[in-house]
């Protein structure tokens, strides 16, 4: 069986799409931290924007994608705002250019 590790949480992450924009939330730079702890898993992310009115449906892809990893007890997620998301900042180069952001 595979450890529990952030990065194996980091990359089922990648799986998680934004209805919206149709892009990965580790591609959107989204997650801001990941901690793993004996099964605990915990997920600090912030959403496009504090109306985004799919933060829900966000929310579910993340617990139900982790929640599959193999010794995964526990998921919890805490949406913050601070700092703001900026995609200039925070998004891959991949996203920048489909965003049309340079």
């Amino acid at each position: 069986m595979e450890l529990l590790t952030e990065e194996l949480v980091r990359e089922k992450l990648q799986d998680v799409i934004d209805p919206e924009l149709r892009m990965s939330i580790m591609e959107l730079g989204l997650v801001y931290d990941v901690d793993v702890n004996d099964g605990e898993v915990k997920i600090l992310y912030t959403l496009t924007s504090q109306a985004c009115p799919l933060g829900p449906v966000i929310d579910g892809q993340v617990k139900d994608m982790v929640s599959d990893l193999p010794g995964v007890k526990q998921v919890v997620t805490e949406v913050t705002f601070n700092p703001p998301w900026n995609p200039a900042e925070m998004a891959s180069d991949e996203v920048k250019m489909q965003l049309g952001i340079w």
